[in-house]
């Protein structure tokens, strides 16, 4: 691939990172149901990956669909392969560097906390953090806690939700934020 084309593909997958998605092969229901924010890494078999409606995937997300441990006995087995999709149901929240491995499936109204490493799949209506991935609650008791600890300002954004929370914290600083 040459460097211009390299330099292309890369600031497309920036400023466009749901077209980008859709031009690799990733499976969704529509432009307005995948939300990303950051770079995600959607792996070498993007077209084995299916996501449902509303699905929010932050940065540094990765998705593996292929087991490369199978290269050290390709001596012994030339065509061995493990190769799997991943498949995302609906209202599903994916945390910053998530890892979700070959053959995981994602139930509907889920929240995948960051760092977390799927491994199995994770049922409808569950919290699921940690190394491996376990459930540590429904997602109808998470939003729960989250009703009760809302400062809600959650409807704001950019700079008038940063404004907003400067004056919920009493910040008196100088500081800009990311908005400079």
């Amino acid at each position: 691939m040459g460097k211009i084309r390299k330099l292309y593909k890369v600031i497309f997958r920036r400023l466009y990172p749901v077209k980008y998605a859709k031009k690799v092969g990733v499976g969704f229901e529509g432009q307005d149901s995948l939300h990303i924010y950051g770079q995600v890494d959607w792996g070498s078999e993007p077209w084995i990956i299916s996501l449902g409606n509303n699905v929010h995937i932050t940065d540094g997300v990765r998705f593996i669909t292929h087991d490369g441990g199978t290269l050290i006995f390709r001596k012994d087995v030339p065509d061995l392969e493990i190769t799997k999709p991943i498949k995302i149901g609906n209202d599903v929240y994916i945390g910053t560097n998530v890892i979700l491995l070959p053959g995981v499936n994602i139930g509907n109204k889920v929240v995948i906390g960051a760092g977390a490493i799927v491994t199995s799949d994770i049922p409808d209506n569950s919290v699921a953090v940690g190394v491996p991935a376990r459930v540590i609650k429904t997602a109808d008791e998470y939003f729960e806690k989250l009703q009760k600890e809302s400062i809600h300002l959650g409807h704001l954004k950019g700079e008038e939700k940063d404004k907003a929370l400067k004056k919920y914290y009493k910040y008196e600083g100088t500081s800009k934020g990311i908005y400079f």
